[in-house]
């Protein structure tokens, strides 16, 4: 669901582990894909981009670069899942993965049908896309300030108020055509296209952001709580699978950190995303004299 390529499940494992990889290995071909195992960082980024693969392992603590440096290395070119292994349990660990750009973390000896489930969860979602371009400059309409109708599907930059309620990431429904935009402040996003533009500029968003942003879009000013956006994250499938705790509720604030980080967002004053201290988040106030 929204892969370039589903003739050719492909998983990149990059693990010097010799009995982990083995593992890894039985585990994903149990689940349909071909593993491509290395056991290295530099020969695991070789095979990501040699293999273009949907999901990729990657173990924290190996000869030569670390699974961080790694991760920021694959993420600049590759949407790969990123699934990050460590035998330490510690939190920083967490979120240095979170932050070099992994999907999801698991800690070392991990359950084979948990890893299992935690892939199924992101492949129900969109892989976000890395752009290589630059974006064409996308026109603002002279009516693109008044809300459409959500059955119009004739205006190909039809905005849509974020008080339209969108849909789950990557599913669409009869209200919400596929060129529709949410608008905000002069933020743009397009959740059939998975697309986040910001002053006529397409913004280069991971998937886990974009599910984010799309989220607190769609809540407009009700406030989503870090367990809640930490459960919407997980997908359906998973989402009662095991308690949200700690760890997760800081990779919310890691992500939307990063979020606000590109966005060019201020915490005290913000314009798009809002801190509820002790709760979560929500939209920021729309401004006089912005596109709504």
């Amino acid at each position: 669901m929204g892969f370039e390529n589903t003739d050719r499940r492909v998983a990149v494992i990059i693990e010097d582990d010799a009995d982990i990889r083995a593992l890894l290995e039985a585990v994903l071909t149990q689940a349909g894909f071909e593993t491509i195992p290395t056991c290295n960082g530099l020969d695991g980024i070789a095979a990501v981009r040699a293999n273009d693969p949907i999901v990729t392992t990657l173990d924290v603590s190996m000869p030569g670069i670390d699974g961080f440096e790694t991760a920021r290395r694959i993420r600049a070119f590759s949407p790969t899942y990123l699934v990050m292994l460590t035998a330490r349990n510690d939190e920083i660990d967490t979120l240095q993965g979170l932050d070099a750009g992994a999907d999801d973390y698991l800690t070392k000896p991990f359950r084979p049908r948990e890893l299992r489930a935690r892939i199924e969860a992101m492949l129900r979602r969109p892989r976000q896309s890395v752009r290589t371009d630059v974006a064409s400059p996308v026109v603002e309409t002279a009516d693109a300030r008044t809300p459409q109708s959500t059955t119009a599907v004739s205006n190909p930059e039809a905005v849509v108020e974020a008080s339209v309620s969108a849909p789950p990431p990557g599913e669409e429904t009869a209200a919400q055509p596929a060129d529709a935009w949410f608008s905000h402040n002069g933020l743009k996003l397009n959740p059939a296209e998975r697309i986040v533009e910001l002053a006529g500029a397409q913004l280069d968003v991971t998937r886990t952001e974009f599910d984010l942003l799309a989220a607190l879009l769609d809540s407009k000013r009700t406030v989503r709580s870090k367990n809640d956006l930490a459960l919407l994250l997980r997908g359906e499938a998973y989402a009662s699978a095991y308690p949200v705790d700690g760890a997760d509720r800081r990779a919310v604030e890691v992500h939307m950190g990063n979020l606000r980080r590109k966005l060019g967002d201020s915490s005290t004053s913000p314009r798009w995303l809002e801190t509820v201290r002790g709760v979560g988040y929500r939209l920021a106030a729309g401004q006089p004299g912005d596109l709504a």
